[in-house]
Parts: C-alpha cells; sequence; structure tokens
C-alpha cells in the first residue's frame, strides 16, 4: 500500500519555480519518492503514479491519499479502475489517518526549510534528500528503507572517502566470492521481512497502547448539534451542522477530532 500526499507551497521560490514536492510512501517499507513541480495539477499526480510507483515497483493493491480535487478526481478513478488498485480516502482534517507519508514530510520539510535558506536550486538537492531518508533507520521497522527494498545496505560516500570494514573486505575478495556473498544476503530477504513485520507488530501496539491512554473518549447522538473546527481555509463563519433535519450528510466524514457538541 502506498500513501501519497503533496507539500508546499515552499517559499522563498526555487530557480526552476518548482514550489511543490509530491511524496508518495510505500507502508511497509517505508520507501518513499518525491519530485517537484510548479503546480501539482491532476495530471501531474497521475504521471507521478506512473512513473515513480507503478513503473518502478509495479501496481501497488491500495492508494491512500487526502481528499484533494488534484488527487481525488475522473483521472484518478480510471487508472484506479483500470489498474485494479483500490482508492482510499483519509479523513478530513485528520493527517493521522494517512499518518506514514505525513511522518516521511515531516523529515523531509525540515531538511527543505534548511536548504532553501543557502540554495535557490534546492530541487536539484532533493534526491540528496531522499538518499539520506533511504538509508537511515526507521523506528517502526528498526531498519533502513534501502536494505528493504534492495536486501541490502547502500554503500555511503563517508565509507569510500574513510573505508569502512565492508568497504575494505570487498576490495580484497575475487569478483566470484562478492557476488556469492551479494546472493547469501539476497537470500535472507525473506526472513528479514518476516523479522521487520514482527518488529512493526510491536511497534504498533505499543504506539496502540501509548495513545489509548491519552485518548478522550467523545460520543455523540444522531442529531446532536456540533462545532466544527475551522481551519485557516475554511470560509464558513461560526457552528456548522453536520446533517440537515431531512439528513442530508456532508460529502466526506469528519472526524471526532474536529468537533464538538453544541448546545444552544
Amino acid at each position: 500500500m502506498w500513501g501519497l500526499d503533496m507539500i508546499g507551497p515552499i517559499e522563498p521560490k526555487p530557480s526552476n519555480v518548482h514550489r511543490f514536492i509530491l511524496v508518495a510512501i510505500d507502508y511497509f517499507t517505508k520507501w518513499v519518492e518525491a519530485a517537484s513541480y510548479a503546480n501539482v495539477t491532476k495530471s501531474v499526480v497521475i504521471k507521478f503514479i506512473k512513473r515513480h510507483i507503478i513503473c518502478r515497483y509495479g501496481l501497488p493493491a491500495h492508494i491512500i491519499m487526502d481528499n484533494g480535487t488534484n488527487l481525488n478526481n475522473k483521472m484518478m478513478t480510471e487508472l484506479c479502475e483500470k489498474s485494479k488498485i483500490k482508492h482510499h480516502n483519509s479523513t478530513p482534517y485528520h493527517p493521522k489517518i494517512n499518518g506514514a507519508v505525513e511522518a516521511a514530510n515531516k523529515n523531509i520539510k525540515k531538511i527543505v526549510q534548511k536548504m532553501v535558506v543557502t540554495y535557490r536550486n534546492w530541487h536539484d538537492m532533493l534526491p540528496y534528500t531522499l538518499h539520506r531518508y533511504w538509508t537511515s533507520v526507521r523506528t517502526s521497522t528498526g531498519a533502513t528503507p534501502y536494505s528493504l527494498v534492495y536486501g541490502m545496505e547502500a554503500v555511503l560516500p563517508i565509507e569510500v572517502e574513510i573505508p569502512s570494514l565492508r568497504v575494505l573486505v570487498e576490495d580484497e575478495i575475487d569478483s566470484s566470492k562478492w557476488v556469492q556473498s551479494l546472493l547469501d544476503q539476497l537470500n535472507l530477504i525473506d526472513e528479514k521481512c518476516l523479522a521487520i513485520i514482527c518488529h512493526g507488530q510491536l511497534y504498533q501496539r505499543r504506539i496502540e497502547s501509548i495513545f489509548n491512554r491519552r485518548i478522550r473518549p467523545r460520543v455523540f447522538q444522531e442529531g446532536d448539534l456540533v462545532l466544527k473546527k475551522r481551519l485557516p481555509h475554511d470560509k464558513d463563519q461560526g457552528a456548522l451542522v453536520l446533517a440537515d433535519s431531512e439528513g442530508q450528510e456532508l460529502k466526506y466524514p469528519v472526524n471526532a477530532d474536529a468537533v464538538k457538541r453544541f448546545y444552544p
């Protein structure tokens, strides 16, 4: 399953006027794909999915994204139906539903914010940002995304400048033994994936336990009036009723975190 989201607009504008970054993450390996664009249109999103996900890793079983019109439209529906991809939307005003890609966005934002101060061509540095993410151990898996995708760790530039034990050993062995060592690593990938699944399940239970201790249950009955949280882009003023007297509901569900009881 892949999650899809967008970062931007980014200020100041870079030299190529690309102010948005489209980000996708594989939920199991935490592998991230990203690309910068001047505008994220419907066609741009479709091309991104085809080039950066389908053509590189095959058809995903599921794609989850927010409710933006550039991410949810007829073109996206046609692509998913044609490719047999199950399309899911996160709950409005509740980005935690697409938590994996939101967490990746935070890391990318931190690095980009530092780069835009010094470089107007930060878009040229984006691949290095992704490389840093790929080769960093993710807490939820206990491994690097690179090792889960390729079956081995990446050789880092620092390992060449100051030869690491791995580099020194590989320089000493002949090509046949080097190839055999790579095959041995690949043969262990299934075992490693099972270990990652166990690690992920334990991590999820730990996070669930922490979350449940802090959560405050909210119970609503049909017909209750509620106040909906206003975000900066909301245009309406005052209290909003989620359904009228005839039972006409909002187009999308609203998470309980974004509403509270209204007492007239």
